[in-house]
């Protein structure tokens, strides 16, 4: 399986932005779909993007339009460029690969949007 480590969390005032990084070793990323999933203290972890190993993206309503997921399959990392940010989007943010019936998590960075 694929072992993935996240990174480029941290404190963004509402309206900025973040990249988050995942990067993935250990196995064909290639082969790999990747997805990006959020857990805010009190409410159900979230879907928040997703993409296939042939480049298509799906987008929670909640970040459509102000979130991008990307992957770079030389580098074994997948991206989640994040703008306009909001106090809601605030949260631990986990990087998820599947292939087949397998499924890899990374640990979480945190995402705070405060003023």
């Amino acid at each position: 399986q694929v072992q993935l480590v996240e990174s480029g969390g941290g404190l963004v005032q509402p309206g900025g932005s973040l990249i988050l990084s995942c990067s993935a070793s250990g196995s064909t990323f290639s082969a790999y779909a990747m997805g990006w999933y959020r857990h805010a203290p009190g409410k159900q972890r979230e879907l928040v993007a997703d993409i296939t190993t042939g480049g298509s993206t799906y987008y929670a309503d909640s970040v459509k339009g102000r979130f991008t997921i990307s992957r770079d399959n030389a580098k074994n990392t997948v991206y989640l460029q994040m703008n306009s940010l909001k106090p809601e989007d605030t949260a631990v943010y986990y990087c998820n690969g599947r292939r087949g019936s397998a499924y890899s998590w990374g640990r979480g960075t945190q995402v705070t949007v405060s003023s």
